[in-house]
């Protein structure tokens, strides 16, 4: 393994043992009085073999009818068994307290990240699988329950056993407690060392894949409906298959060093044995041992070996349970991208007006910017439309307001008061949005309206979804109102999930509101009467719609006609048409013949 592998792996044990350590002094209680409970009852196998030594000492001595030898015999037969019952009691009592020592620290982790999570920014959850990102998190949660288990009752008696036993042992003869002390510790660095530079770098490969796994698993569930249109089951299928290989070839690679691993700790405690075991029947027959000795050190070696076997099996298990964390951690690492400032204020808006005061802004790395030193107001409760090619800047300009991005340069303040400067939250709960594709929770019909305002009565919810031209097709389902939408409201149609989602925008009752073109998905009929209600939505609130199709921004105050991140044209609709070579006038003209040709192929048919 090169040098800069070996950097990165310490530097992601470190990483993830810094993260858990954050968990675990949340509870020094628990984790106190669990550390003494397995420090006790490990103690209690230490002391074993010595009063083991002392029962042979006492029967070998003479007969059972001597008082002396059954005194001693009787003496140690006690403390074997009071040792045996303290070690039993001891072990339940740190198993009972570590379950809920790990609940609370998987409940916990499982919050934060989901708190993290849901504040990432949209580029973020842009270029990242939900599926992938699900795994990683769970992933991550049963990696802490294993890392618990192998760092507070599995290495840490381990280590108090090594060093209790050679202590011992090295009281009674030092060359054997040097011996199992050496050897012990030989033992320690070869299986850390190929867990953590053979096994471990696989393994973390393995888990890579594991995570583009489960996000390739996702991609093709979620987008079901798109595979069924096209009959690409067995294109999905093999494109998985790809994916399926190369995990499968990760985790053999992983699985086989594991074991070759584990074939050499074997051999190492084999040798090892063979020392102990020799060495003692040496200090036997120089009579330096007695049959009382020879049986404090061989179960003294078996215990410890014991120990020692699963030191390596505790230290793979520590290796993967890093290599399964390290994903989760990384996502706690990570930037926000879009904070809120120390002691942010909450948005207050009395006017609802809207100023890009100078803003520069570009996406990422490009090093082009889509808007520089762009400046305009919105008047409180002015209709606007937003008019443009694609990639002219509108969908742009809706973002920085509810700041889904931060601008580079200059400010955007609403009634005065710059957005970078307030909490997110106060700001996005005072903008009532319908997006062109809108997207609904695998929840009620009722709750996904009353998301907006959880507070609302079912009185409110039905009058929102009235005005919305809803609560007609709503009322007609078997459970009405109570009826789940599926994942992403795929049960509903196209119309029926954009009614939806206005229903949700009248009962927000925002000071701001933003229509990506909400009536693109309905029929002419329901169309028209949803026209009628956002007209009525529209008074006295700031408006801006997001215009695709020209029809519907005629009536506004004024139109804004975006070009390469500027505004090249406004005014309103009347103003722009009488402008011979302007974009708008040349929109509107271009949509207007498409609409005829439509109509007379209508006729024509």
């Amino acid at each position: 393994m090169s040098f800069g592998l070996k950097i990165r792996r310490s530097k992601a044990f470190s990483t993830v043992f810094r993260f858990c350590w954050s968990h675990w002094r949340q509870q020094p209680g628990r984790a106190g009085f669990m550390l003494c409970a397995v420090l006790m009852s490990t103690l209690a196998d230490v002391l074993t073999p010595m009063f083991a030594g002392r029962l042979v000492d006492a029967v070998v001595s003479g007969s059972g009818s001597d008082p002396a030898a059954w005194s001693n015999a009787i003496n140690a037969f006690y403390w074997l068994i009071g040792l045996a019952l303290l070690a039993v009691i001891l072990r339940h009592v740190t198993f009972m307290t570590i379950i809920s020592f790990t609940l609370q620290s998987m409940a916990d982790i499982a919050a934060n990240s989901f708190h993290r999570i849901q504040r990432f920014s949209s580029d973020w959850h842009a270029n990242s699988f939900a599926g992938s990102t699900v795994r990683k998190v769970t992933r991550g949660m049963w990696a802490l329950d294993l890392l618990n288990d192998t760092v507070f009752v599995a290495l840490f008696p381990s280590v108090v056993m090594l060093i209790g036993s050679t202590v011992l042992m090295t009281w009674y003869w030092p060359m054997m407690g040097l011996l199992v002390g050496l050897g012990s510790l030989l033992f320690v660095c070869i299986t850390a060392s190929m867990s953590l530079g053979f096994v471990a770098p696989m393994a973390s490969l393995a888990n890579a894949w594991d995570t583009r796994l489960g996000g390739s698993l996702a991609d093709a569930v979620t987008c079901n409906a798109v595979v069924k249109a096209f009959g690409a089951e067995d294109r999905e299928d093999k494109r998985l298959a790809r994916v399926m290989g190369k995990w499968e070839d990760r985790t053999r690679r992983t699985w086989t060093r594991g074991t070759i691993n584990g074939t050499l700790q074997a051999g190492l405690l084999g040798f090892m044995r063979a020392g102990v075991v020799g060495l003692a029947l040496l200090l036997w027959a120089a009579g330096k041992a007695n049959a009382g000795d020879i049986t404090f050190v061989l179960t003294s070696f078996f215990i410890l070996q014991g120990y020692l076997r699963e030191i390596g099996m505790h230290i793979r298990n520590l290796q993967r349970s890093v290599n399964d964390m390290e994903e989760l951690v990384e996502i706690h690492a990570q930037p926000l991208g879009i904070d809120d400032v120390a002691k942010a204020k909450a948005l207050v808006i009395n006017e609802g007006r809207i100023e890009f005061d100078g803003v520069s802004f570009h996406y990422g790395r490009h090093l082009a910017p889509l808007y520089k030193d762009f400046s305009v107001t919105i008047k409180p409760g002015e209709r606007v439309g937003l008019v443009g090619h694609s990639g002219s800047g509108k969908t742009t300009f809706i973002k920085l307001i509810q700041r889904l991005h931060d601008v580079s340069q200059g400010a955007i303040r609403i009634d005065g008061q710059d957005i970078s400067q307030v909490s997110q939250m106060s700001l996005r709960q005072q903008i009532a949005i319908v997006q062109q594709e809108p997207i609904l929770f695998h929840r009620t019909l009722a709750e996904n309206i009353a998301y907006a305002r959880p507070s609302a009565t079912q009185k409110e919810i039905e009058n929102a979804a009235r005005l919305a031209s809803a609560h007609g097709f709503i009322s007609a389902l078997p459970k009405g109102y109570g009826t789940l939408v599926g994942e992403r409201g795929v049960k509903l149609s196209g119309g029926e999930r954009q009614r939806i989602a206005i229903a949700r925008a009248f009962l927000a009752d925002a000071p701001i509101l933003i229509l990506d073109e909400a009536t693109s998905s309905l029929d002419s009929e329901s169309e028209m009467l949803i026209q009628t209600a956002m007209e009525r939505l529209m008074l006295g609130r700031t408006t801006l719609v997001v215009a695709h199709r020209l029809s519907t921004v005629r009536s506004l105050d004024r139109l804004l006609v975006f070009d390469h991140g500027k505004i090249a044209e406004e005014g309103t609709h009347v103003s722009l048409i009488q402008k011979k070579g302007g974009i708008y006038r040349g929109l509107f003209e271009r949509q207007a013949l498409e609409l005829t040709k439509g109509l007379v192929m209508d006729v024509a048919e």
